[in-house]
């Protein structure tokens, strides 16, 4: 495949570029993050088992270590002293570093200190968070906390970022607390297992400790972060001590067994796939061994992946499909070493995603997705500072099966083939404030049989790759970024045919003078560029400016998600903030904001000008406002895949408003006004709100409603057009839609790692069509609407339409609809042995569909609670076994 050689070279001269330019980098980012002194920390050796991880440090050792205490207010009154007294100790053994907290109070009485799900009720419960910079490369860092009712936090910090966080990072320790008359103290217990860092005599890390306490509103740090500053591990202080400690050799396996039942109440007797219940099972293990000192193994076999909290329900009447957030760990942990500085290189839920080969008959046994029967990833940072991410996973080939009334005879058609993904990224630090650059390969392989017709729907190979880097300047205050990426599928011209057809690229569009769809072509290559350059930190003004560009042929939808190639896109904004804390508002900011969006025939795809602003009150309630003029456009994508349309001139105005996070009754709201030129409008308004019935029980409520009018719905493309419209008619129509939701959720909290959670989202969605019309002429946003200019329009009983326009007579079938569902989730999780847990799972799937305009009301939204549907019983059990 010379396309794919041609690639592997483009890679080979990145990476020689990449090692030219790495002194260069060096010189210009060396030093340009120093921080002065740094606060020094030591850690004292132990014998083994001299400590007992029960959070109430009464071994004398913990008396005899010298504790840090300098402690300094980041929030209210930043560089001021705690108000509380706070000593914090280290120790460490062969096995685990360990650390003792003592957080005095002067009225235990009043710790707030509520029960939750390990990484939750962080800002309403009185904390302790330890980072540790353990490669001491100033740029990542691994936090461990604990609450004072002993919930456990931990994440990993991929850049050089406080906020930017990964949460799925779930390793395997302990800690314990105690509330006793002069405050709380806690026992943290880390092994050396759970932590990666280079061989050396001495291990120097880096180290910053954070207490918060939601009382006094208080945040304090052994090493402060100014407000001013986007940084974190490179401005830590240093844990020295640890000596004579060799990374382990890491070998965890985690066997899991899974049984569920599926019980269906709509069951249709002539259906031999629906029996009413179905009991099911399966085992499989999961591998996490090390490489060497710094690489991690992580394998899993005949994996469930099968979701805990489901996705939320939606009515989605545009060309693109929603892009559901990732909850599988196995993808999760580590996902940053498996992506660039650009959204369109992997997305991991397109592996074990739903089949899409058709099957045709009376009654269809259709799998809802692709069995992925193993995976593994290799990830991990080298002595050097290069880090590595590597991910491998195959998906088995599916079949349908199809039965017949009349008919005893069940048919099985193959629905999706087997498929081999994988993803390979090298990322080189430079500098001390932290600039990377990266290099990134992925890859999907089907394997088509000879004659097989999934081979003129998918491709049978595609590959992205790409480069990015990272150049931060004056101690992280300023930061370029770039990447490149370009990407190439092959295969059946039917399948590529189909690429070029898609909503990505509508390559087929009749009035599209460059990039036409070729249906001989047997492969697809393109390119997308972006670059960005923005002041992310300083006293008052911050800014930036952003350009990407897409060529017609980019594409990555078999490993990514892409909306639209063919674009150029320049962003830009200007911000004005105060960090200060004044008498009315202890902080604000005020951002002007401006994006444009062409497509390479330069025809506006999208523009808008926005003016924001954000305050915090005095009281820590907050206020958000913003207000967007958005431009006419010459949209590519509204007629899917027909000439251009344009589009109106509009207005949005948003405000939300909440009380302090602390708060143990928590509430926000959000208010959207808008409108257009053509009679379009969105009115919307949502809510959170979340009360503490305890220190166990948790409830949460978020409320949403939104009512809203769309003047250029799509309906269909007939032929039999006018010769302006190039022999098709584009049929559009006005269409007013309604959606109600509420997300509840309950938390009840037996022990911090015993949880029961429930929850819950009735939805009911409708929509009305009317005013049908047709296309004037491309471009335009005009169009002859049906029962007028010489056109007659019929309403049939069923709802549709018979249309007289001209010469011609066609219908138009109903397209309203009344949609209403209800999912739920009740989830027992008890984590019965450091790292083995166990799942128990009741899940509700109740959905109806009628083709019925009326207005969805409260009652439509409750009554979706009696709707027919599935009930699906789960259990799950996982065995941490740490081999050595």
């Amino acid at each position: 495949m010379p396309r794919i050689a041609c690639s592997s070279l483009s890679l080979l001269l990145m990476l020689q570029f990449l090692h030219l330019i790495a002194p260069a980098l060096q010189a210009q980012d060396g030093g340009s993050g120093a921080v002065g002194i740094r606060k020094q920390a030591r850690a004292v050796r132990v014998e083994n088992g001299t400590i007992r991880v029960d959070g109430r440090l009464d071994e004398e050792l913990w008396e005899r270590l010298s504790p840090i205490v300098d402690f300094i207010q980041a929030e209210p009154d930043e560089g001021a002293p705690p108000t509380q007294r706070m000593e914090v100790r280290f120790a460490y053994d062969e096995t685990a570093v360990y650390v003792g907290a003592r957080m005095f109070s002067s009225n235990a009485s009043n710790i707030q200190a509520p029960l939750g799900r390990r990484d939750e009720t962080a800002e309403q419960s009185e904390h302790l968070l330890v980072s540790l910079d353990t490669f001491l490369d100033r740029r990542t860092a691994y936090t461990f906390g604990v609450s004072a009712s002993g919930v456990r936090f931990d994440r990993f910090h991929p850049g050089d970022d406080q906020e930017g966080a990964d949460v799925g990072f779930d390793p395997v320790w302990q800690t314990q607390t105690q509330i006793d008359a002069n405050g709380w103290t806690a026992e943290l217990w880390i092994p050396f297992s759970q932590l990666r860092f280079t061989a050396r005599e001495e291990q120097i890390w880096g180290l910053n400790v954070r207490r918060f306490t939601p009382g006094l509103r208080e945040a304090v740090y052994w090493v402060l972060v100014p407000r001013t500053v986007r940084a974190w591990a490179s401005r830590f202080g240093e844990l020295k001590g640890i000596s004579a400690v060799r990374p382990t050799k890491r070998i965890e396996l985690l066997p899991v067994v899974v049984g569920y039942s599926t019980l269906t109440g709509n069951r249709d007797p002539n259906n031999p796939f629906d029996d009413g219940r179905n009991l099911a099972g399966r085992v499989g293990a999961d591998l996490k061994m090390g490489l060497g000192p710094n690489l991690t193994l992580d394998a899993t076999i005949n994996p469930d992946f099968g979701q805990v909290e489901a996705d939320p329900a939606e009515v989605n009447l545009s060309v693109f499909a929603t892009r559901f957030q990732e909850r599988r760990p196995f993808f999760t942990e580590g996902a940053e070493l498996l992506t660039l500085n650009h959204g369109n290189v992997f997305y991991s839920r397109r592996i074990g995603r739903a089949p899409i080969g058709p099957a045709s008959g009376d009654f269809v046994d259709y799998p809802q997705a692709s069995t992925i029967l193993a995976a593994s990833k290799v990830t991990g940072r080298l002595s050097d500072g290069t880090s590595l991410g590597m991910l491998v996973a195959v998906t088995d080939e599916e079949h349908a099966r199809i039965a017949d009334l009349g008919s005893p005879e069940i048919r099985r058609v193959r629905v999706a083939p087997p498929t081999v993904f994988g993803v390979t990224k090298v990322q080189r630090e430079f500098g001390a404030t932290g600039s990377t650059a990266s290099v990134l390969v992925g890859t999907v392989h089907r394997d088509f049989t000879d004659g097989d017709p999934l081979a003129d729907l998918l491709s049978r190979n595609a590959l992205v790759y790409g480069s990015d880097a990272v150049l931060r300047f004056k101690g992280g205050e300023y930061e370029l970024r770039a990447a490149a990426v370009g990407s190439h599928v092959e295969g059946r011209s039917g399948a590529i045919e189909g690429v070029q057809r898609s909503s990505t690229h509508y390559m087929q569009r009749p009035d599209k003078e460059y990039g036409r769809i070729d249906p001989t072509r047997t492969s697809l290559s393109g390119f997308s560029i972006e670059t960005s350059f923005d002041r992310t930190g300083g006293r008052h003004w911050l800014f930036g400016a952003r350009v990407k560009i897409d060529s017609d042929g980019f594409e990555t939808n078999d490993i990514a998600q892409l909306n639209g190639a063919d674009g150029i896109e320049p962003r830009a904004h200007i911000t004005y903030r105060e960090t200060q804390p004044g008498r009315l508002l202890r902080n604000y900011s005020v951002r002007l904001s401006k994006s444009d969006q062409w497509n390479l025939g330069w025809d506006r795809q999208g523009g808008f000008l926005q003016l924001s602003v954000d305050m915090t009150w005095a009281n820590f309630w907050s206020t958000e406002f913003s207000l967007s003029r958005t431009f006419r456009t010459r949209d590519a994508t509204l007629t899917n895949g027909g000439p251009l349309i344009g589009g109106p001139r509009g207005w949005n105005a948003n405000v939300t408003v909440g009380n302090s996070p602390t708060s143990q009754t928590r509430w926000s709201g959000d208010v959207t006004v808008s409108g257009n030129e053509l009679g379009g409008m969105v009115r919307s308004i949502n809510g959170d709100f979340s009360y503490r019935a305890g220190p166990r029980w948790e409830l949460s409520l978020a409320p949403y409603y939104v009512h809203s009018r769309d003047a250029q719905q799509y309906v269909t493309t007939l032929s039999g057009g006018r010769p302006e419209t190039f022999g098709s008619r584009y049929i559009f129509a006005y269409i007013e839609r309604t959606t109600l939701s509420a997300q509840l959720r309950t938390t009840f909290t037996l022990m911090p790692d015993l949880t029961l959670d429930v929850y819950a989202e009735p939805f009911a969605a409708s929509g009305r069509y009317y005013d049908y019309g047709e296309v004037l002429k491309p471009a335009s946003r005009e169009r002859i609407t049906y029962g007028t200019a010489g056109t007659t329009v019929e309403l049939q009983p069923d709802g549709g339409r018979v249309v007289t326009a001209g010469n011609s007579e066609f219908t138009l079938s109903n397209s309203d609809f009344n949609v209403r569902s209800f999912r739920s989730n009740v989830v027992l999780r008890w984590e019965w042995r450091h790292g083995s847990t166990v799942y128990v799972v009741w899940q509700q799937n109740r959905e109806s569909r009628e083709a019925i305009g009326t207005r969805v009301g409260l009652t439509d939204l409750f009554g979706s609670l009696t709707e027919r549907g599935t009930n699906v019983l789960l259990f799950k059990t996982s065995f941490w076994i740490p081999v050595k």
